[in-house]
């Protein structure tokens, strides 16, 4: 069974052969802004398995001062590392946690049902807002089916997470290039999948990289469908590398929409870093996005 930490080693070889870059000098030119007050618009995360194998004690210390108030997609074991640092977790997961054998799939409800009724309330006792999910490969299975499936199988999970406070979040990720055959690849699936659940504590992670490979028409997608999104990550498109000039995205325009939508949650850097110092390339992301 793949978990998340396949995805992780995975997504990193997409930066292979890249070479230890340089910071930019974008990066050069804005570098007086670290005086300024981080956070005021947007609240920053990042995405830990991007900088391993950098240890998480270390990792924290460092990531604290690019202006980062949070490092996700941690397992419980891992959460007080980064409450040492005065850091919180934005989004919780574990090991159980699969991409491809996810909750489309009836025969996995019992088994993910167990396993995440304990760490919701792991996350709540630790004032955690995000627990991720995912709806798991298609293997030929029909839209609607899925849909079906996903909400019977997150049910009981959902009002649990009510009870405690917590959302799930179930992430769009792209089946074209990252993760071939992944059900949940679309906008309008998610949302779908949402408003037939009907829950405040189910929500979406767009995950604004993968979407653009999928979709494209970032800004456009968040205005229209901003109410079921709880969560986004970031990305440069192609490559999942630094989201600077380098790619096509222009990143503060994206962030600039996502504020105007009234959205108070986190923003997390999920790009892989190319350049040799990787916490100016995350400083860099967070400077860029800090609008």
């Amino acid at each position: 069974m793949k978990t998340q930490d396949s995805r992780r080693k995975a997504l990193k070889n997409i930066a292979l052969g890249t070479g230890a870059l340089a910071v930019s000098p974008w990066m050069h030119a804005r570098v007086t802004q670290l005086q300024k007050t981080v956070g005021k618009n947007i609240s920053h995360s990042v995405c830990y398995w991007c900088y391993e194998p950098m240890p998480l004690e270390e990792f924290a210390e460092k990531a604290k001062s690019t202006g980062v108030s949070s490092i996700e997609l941690l397992r419980p074991d891992q959460w007080s590392t980064v409450e040492k640092h005065g850091l919180t977790c934005a989004v919780a997961t574990d090991t159980f946690a699969s991409i491809t054998d996810g909750f489309n799939e009836p025969k996995n409800h019992n088994r993910l049902q167990d396993s995440y009724k304990n760490l919701i309330v792991q996350a709540a006792d630790k004032g955690l807002p995000n627990v991720i999910v995912f709806s798991g490969n298609k293997r030929g299975m029909a839209d609607e089916v899925a849909r079906e499936n996903c909400a019977k199988g997150l049910d009981p999970l959902v009002k649990l997470a009510e009870k405690h406070r917590v959302t799930l979040i179930m992430e769009l990720l792209n089946s074209k290039v990252n993760h071939p055959d992944y059900q949940c690849d679309t906008t309008p699936w998610g949302v779908a999948l949402t408003e037939k659940i009907g829950s405040e504590n189910f929500k979406l992670l767009y995950d604004i990289y993968h979407m653009q490979i999928m979709e494209g028409d970032v800004i456009a997608t968040i205005r229209k469908y901003h109410k079921y999104i709880a969560h986004y990550h970031t990305g440069g498109v192609p490559g999942r590398n630094e989201i600077n000039d380098s790619q096509e995205l222009n990143y503060p325009a994206i962030m600039r929409a996502i504020i105007e939508t009234g959205f108070k949650g986190y923003v997390a850097q999920e790009f892989i870093p190319t350049y040799e110092d990787k916490i100016a390339a995350l400083r860099e992301g967070v400077l860029i996005c800090d609008v």
